[in-house]
């Protein structure tokens, strides 16, 4: 049961430390931080920033390099509905009937034993 509870803690410390870089990434290209961890009943956004006037959503996805799919596959269409219900929340609750543009990217970061690669990709889906 302890190996259990420490494998997901490790999960989930990979998943802080993700986002985190994924954060601090992002802030190097100009990008403006606006929440973290925007959860709702549909689920979450890992990351809402503003690039120039654009609302940007991000999920930061990790993989170590051995798992059967790369961060990228690993947001499937299922996933990709729940973000937009929680991204149609936030507008809702933060700009009501004045909406920015925005759009949805994702941070992806590939691990390996020895070092990690990120990939940006603007506009995602």
């Amino acid at each position: 049961m302890k190996l259990t509870l420490f494998k997901k803690n490790k999960h989930l410390d990979l998943g802080v430390k993700s986002e985190q870089q994924a954060c601090e990434y992002l802030l190097k290209r100009s990008l403006i931080l606006i929440e973290k961890n925007y959860n709702t009943r549909y689920g979450e956004i890992d990351l809402v920033m503003k690039e120039g006037d654009e609302l940007v959503f991000v999920e930061v996805r990790s993989r170590h390099k051995n798992n059967y799919a790369d961060a990228i596959e690993s947001i499937t269409p299922s996933k990709q509905k729940k973000l937009r219900f929680t991204a149609e929340h936030y507008l809702n609750k933060h700009y009501q009937n004045h909406p920015p543009t925005c759009r949805f990217d994702v941070v992806a970061i590939d691990l390996t034993q020895t070092k990690f690669s990120i990939e940006w990709i603007k506009d995602a889906f």
